[in-house]
């Protein structure tokens, strides 16, 4: 076992609690991020319930990143824990920021100074998508690789020039690319090449 307690996967055919939760993440975190942004559709980029479950979702996906990195190996594997977990972080960080905004408060987006912080750290998750689609292009999954890879190309252009529909559409990619992926062997590793 590793300290995640991930099953090695040429030792078991049975998932631990970690290997679950982690797989149970492909699924969670791309249908929470589609409701968020189906709910900013619907009510505006400032609304302070799609805000909370935009947060919920984030952090959702930091869990499909660790889960992802678990298939990589050497460089590839720190490079999109590290992208990966930033842009999490980042994500998050928007969430709470609509949530405040909501609230009457100064959006992070406008100020200057330290909030600037929030920009180069929201960055880093469609760059996070990037890095996880290189990594499913090495594990020979074209199609939810190229799912997520455009996905993530598109996500800056949805998200900061807050286009609606596609928002929705590049969160419909983002399900499309990683739901199958939690249909794997036992191992954990994600199911045969397509």
């Amino acid at each position: 076992m590793t300290a995640l307690d991930i099953a090695p996967p040429s030792t078991t055919t049975t998932r631990t609690p970690t290997d679950l939760l982690l797989t149970a993440s492909l699924v969670v975190a791309p249908l929470l991020y589609l409701l968020a942004d189906s709910m900013y559709a619907a009510r505006g980029w400032d609304d302070g319930d799609a805000g909370a479950v935009h947060v919920i979702a984030a952090i959702a996906y930091g869990f499909v990143v660790v889960r992802v990195a678990t298939w990589a190996t050497g460089w590839l594997a720190a490079t999109t824990l590290f992208v990966g977990m930033v842009g999490a972080c980042g994500n998050v960080a928007y969430g709470i920021n609509t949530i405040h905004v909501s609230l009457g408060a100064v959006d992070l987006v406008d100020a200057s100074g330290p909030a600037n912080i929030i920009k180069p750290l929201g960055l880093m998750c469609p760059l996070g998508f990037v890095v996880t689609g290189a990594v499913l292009v090495t594990l020979g999954r074209r199609v939810p690789a190229s799912l997520v890879l455009l996905g993530g190309l598109l996500w800056p252009l949805a998200h900061i020039a807050n286009i609606a529909w596609l928002a929705v559409g590049v969160n419909v990619l983002l399900v499309l690319g990683f739901v199958p992926l939690a249909f794997s062997d036992p191992s954990g590793r994600p199911g045969p090449a397509v």
